[in-house]
C-alpha cells in the first residue's frame, strides 16, 4: 500500500459523508466519497480502494447489496455503518461479505480503531503469502513476480489476473468472474480485452519452449491456473 490508504465511503446524507471524510483525512486516510451504490461502484472501479465504509440505508440499492457487489471482485475490508441493532441486519451484512458492523452512534475514535484493525488483519493475511508454481514465485504482499529468482515486470492488470488465477489454482475462472475481480463491475471490459491481457501474461511468465501453459484455456468459458 503506497501513500495514504484509500477508503471508499458511501452515505446518502451529505453532512455525514462530509464528516466521515474529514475524520478519515485527519487520521491519515484518503477518503473517496459517494452518495449512492452506483456512484460507489463507479469510483471503486477507477480509484481502487483499500477499504470501504458503507451505510446500510442507501437509495436504490441498500448497503448490503453494495457490499455483495464489491465482494464479487475485491477482498478489501468492508465496514457497514448502521443505526439498526437487530441481529438479522447484522447477519445480512456479514453474509454479504462485510468484515465489521458498526452501530450508530459511534465515536470517530472507535470507527478509526475498527478500520485500522480491519486493515491490519487484511495485511497480516496477505503478508506472508507466496504462491509458487514451476519456478514461478508470486509475492502477494509485495505484488512482485519472479521466475527462477529473476523479477518479471507485469502491468497492474497482468499482475491482478495472475494473482486471481493463482489463488484459485486448478479452478475454472469464467470470463465474467475474471472481469469482475480484475476490472470491477463498473468497467466496460469484455472477453476480447481479457484474451489480449492473458496472451501478454503468458508470454511473460512462461519459459520459451514450455510444453504446457501455466494458464489453460477452457474455450468459450474461461481460464484456469494449472501450475
Amino acid at each position: 500500500m503506497s501513500g495514504a490508504p484509500r477508503v471508499l465511503v458511501c452515505d446518502d446524507e451529505p453532512q455525514i459523508l462530509h464528516a466521515l471524510s474529514i475524520v478519515l483525512s485527519g487520521a491519515g486516510f484518503e477518503a473517496v466519497p459517494s452518495a449512492t451504490a452506483r456512484e460507489a461502484l463507479d469510483r471503486a472501479a477507477v480509484r481502487t480502494p483499500d477499504a470501504a465504509l458503507i451505510d446500510l440505508v442507501l437509495p436504490e440499492e441498500d448497503g448490503v447489496e453494495l457490499c455483495r457487489r464489491l465482494r464479487e471482485w475485491s477482498d478489501m475490508p468492508i465496514l457497514v455503518l448502521s443505526a439498526a441493532h437487530e441481529e438479522q441486519e447484522k447477519i445480512r451484512a456479514f453474509k454479504a461479505g462485510a468484515d465489521d458492523y458498526v452501530t450508530k452512534p459511534f465515536s470517530s475514535g472507535e470507527l478509526i480503531a475498527r478500520l485500522e484493525a480491519a486493515l491490519r488483519r487484511a495485511g497480516s493475511s496477505a503478508g506472508g503469502s507466496t504462491i509458487t508454481a514451476d519456478g514461478l514465485e508470486i509475492e502477494l504482499a509485495a505484488r512482485t513476480v519472479r521466475r527462477d529468482g529473476r523479477e518479471i515486470r507485469l502491468t497492474p492488470i497482468e499482475y491482478d489476473l495472475l494473482r486471481v488465477l493463482a489463488q484459485n489454482r486448478g479452478k475454472l475462472m469464467t470470463h465474467q468472474t475474471l472481469l469482475l475481480k480484475v476490472w470491477g463491475s463498473a468497467y466496460e471490459a469484455n472477453a476480447e480485452t481479457l484474451r489480449f491481457h492473458i496472451a501478454n501474461l503468458r508470454k511473460k511468465i512462461e519459459p520459451r519452449g514450455a510444453g504446457q501453459s501455466l494458464i489453460r484455456t477452457d474455450v468459450g468459458v474461461g481460464y484456469r491456473f494449472v501450475g
